[in-house]
């Protein structure tokens, strides 16, 4: 089995090599130097040169505050480049898996969101987001959209790292306290990728939009306390966390309020049972302290 794997140095492109694949997997994976999603003749290249079984879409626009004010970058890469990805697939009869983003919620909720919920993105990011999202439903054969949330490993940028290294800095840190949604181990969300693509290619799994997060749902302030709790070396010294409303936090592009993942579908079409994000962040703060 051959998985091609666009992006490089993210936090799922790292781990996706890492994960539990069948021993005849074959991974390949290209950054922004070798392959530009932005670029069809680029994907085209590439992919026709891989000849691969499955095409696994990791890249992304992220920077989600930043994205307010660079529209234009945000949906060429994230909705512009999901559909030249989803054109060279069909073109080579190749199935896609595609990452998304619980952004794509208001957020307005009490329940858990389910897949064929209403989407309401409310900022660049989240619309660039879902807007990739429809460009793959309408142009793939065969695809699995994966919708997860609050990613976070032993490298690159995400809220565990950030904690541990404002903490070093300072004495007291004030962290979100009214989002709730749940933290996903990106080794986690590579083992449940692996096994999609696995079932794509083995048994032609049925295509489709799913959920996947940590199992568990906490506040980005009870994300900070656990954080702290198992932290021990990494930090001398524990901070004093202060929770505040996101008004306060006055971040450029809006956050969902609520965007607690329903993923039953996912467990019930591929047999996926969720991790608890807490046994995840043990296994990042670990692998932290190996250094």
């Amino acid at each position: 089995m051959n998985i091609f794997v666009i992006g490089r140095s993210g936090q799922l492109a790292t781990e996706l090599p890492r994960a539990a694949w069948p021993a005849t997997a074959r991974i390949t994976a290209l950054g922004r130097g070798a392959l530009d999603i932005t670029d069809p003749d680029s994907i085209e290249r590439a992919v026709a040169a891989a000849r691969p079984d499955v095409l696994i879409n990791t890249a992304g626009y992220t920077a989600v505050d930043r994205a307010e004010a660079e529209p234009d970058a945000a949906f060429a890469v994230n909705a512009a480049g999901a559909g030249n990805l989803a054109i060279v697939a069909r073109r080579h009869a190749i199935p896609l898996i595609h990452v998304s983003t619980d952004y794509v919620f208001g957020g307005k909720g009490a329940r858990p969101w389910q897949e064929d919920d209403a989407p309401d993105p409310q900022g660049v990011y989240a619309r660039s987001k879902l807007a990739g999202e429809e460009a793959v439903q309408s142009v793939a054969p065969r695809y699995v959209i994966l919708r997860t949330s609050w990613l976070f490993a032993a490298h690159g940028q995400n809220f565990v790292r950030t904690m541990l290294r404002v903490g070093a800095e300072r004495d007291r840190i004030g962290v979100v306290d009214d989002q709730v949604g749940c933290p996903t181990a990106a080794a986690d969300l590579a083992r449940v990728m692996a096994a999609v693509a696995d079932a794509l290619v083995r048994d032609g799994a049925p295509s489709g939009l799913y959920h996947y997060a940590g199992a568990g749902a906490v506040s980005w302030y009870a994300f900070a306390e656990a954080i702290f709790d198992l932290a021990g070396a990494l930090v001398a010294g524990r901070p004093r966390l202060q929770a505040i409303t996101t008004a306060e936090y006055a971040a450029a592009a809006p956050r969902p309020a609520y965007s607690v993942l329903d993923c039953s579908r996912i467990e019930r079409d591929f047999g996926i049972a969720r991790a608890p994000w807490l046994d995840g962040l043990r296994s990042v703060l670990a692998e932290l302290r190996r250094g």
